[in-house]
């Protein structure tokens, strides 16, 4: 789908596609890469008011660093609440006070999911627990891990794990990079974990996703790209090859691709693909917009 701009609409609108896909994960960073929490805000605040802020989605932080998030946006007066993931770094029965907090900040924060990582056992059991500590309108996130040691049997289990977390009604979550190479994941394993979710129906989010189109030059290390995922799952949804798009490196041709999405398509990929964790810096509008996506 081709969006134009028509005559008196918003010129700086962000496509469907694209609307609040970007998360920032800038505070998930290892402390020795981090920024500060007033830097992060400050970063933050100024993408998502900005002329590509439509972009822009939640801003996700650990439960261990919320009060001074919160701290930080008290002094910075948000011209609106920040839509907040609350990712739970110090154990599920931290989730209620960590809630209570943020919903006894309305003018500063809207709790929007809570994220988690799954026990390499997850069962119904634990889900049910998890889903006790989340309200109904707060989407609950799980990532199961993949396992460290490579071969179909462990494999097989971690789709299994991701089947479970998707049919007890939570969003599974793909870590597609980070500070070790063992967290990106192989073209085999996203298509595979595209296809369980794309079969449960269920939206899913990611981690970790820091480039517009998959790199792969064979110097620096590969990591998969935000067009590359859209295009996959848009291709799942239609029977289609999705192994070559995720990984194809060629970024015109994704774009014409997606230029190409129905409005149907849209709506299918984004139900799937709910949000892309990354650290945006820069926010990838640029180059969405080298690649005319973004006007």
């Amino acid at each position: 789908m081709t969006v134009t701009t028509a005559a008196g609409a918003d010129p700086w609108a962000i496509p469907p596609l694209f609307a609040q896909l970007v998360d920032d994960t800038s505070l998930l960073q290892p402390k020795s890469e981090a920024l500060g929490v007033d830097a992060v805000v400050a970063r933050y605040l100024s993408a998502r008011d900005g002329r590509y802020g439509g972009l822009v989605g939640q801003l996700v932080c650990p439960v261990s660093r919320l009060p001074a998030l919160v701290q930080e946006l008290a002094r910075s007066v948000p011209s609106r609440p920040v839509d907040v993931s609350l990712v739970v770094d110090t154990g599920l029965g931290a989730v209620p006070k960590a809630l209570s907090t943020v919903f006894s900040r309305s003018s500063l924060l809207t709790p929007r999911t809570v994220e988690t990582a799954a026990p390499p056992d997850v069962d119904g059991v634990w889900l049910e627990r998890v889903s006790e500590f989340v309200p109904e309108d707060v989407m609950a996130v799980v990532e199961p891990r993949r396992p460290a040691s490579t071969g179909p049997d462990s494999t097989a289990e971690w789709l299994e794990a991701v089947r479970r977390v998707a049919a007890h009604g939570c969003a599974p979550k793909l870590r597609c990079g980070g500070p070790r190479a063992s967290d990106v994941p192989s073209v085999v394993e996203v298509e595979e974990f595209v296809r369980v979710v794309v079969d449960a129906g269920r939206p899913f989010t990611t981690l970790g996703l820091r480039q517009v189109v998959r790199l792969d030059d064979g110097v620096r290390p590969v990591q998969h790209g935000i067009l590359n995922l859209l295009v996959g799952v848009a291709r799942a949804l239609a029977g289609g090859d999705v192994r070559t798009a995720l990984e194809s490196t060629d970024g015109s041709a994704l774009a014409h691709e997606v230029g190409e999405f129905s409005e149907r398509a849209v709506k299918g990929v984004r139900g799937l693909l709910s949000r892309c964790g990354a650290d945006p810096e820069p926010v990838p509008a640029t180059r969405l917009a080298d690649l005319g996506l973004l006007a």
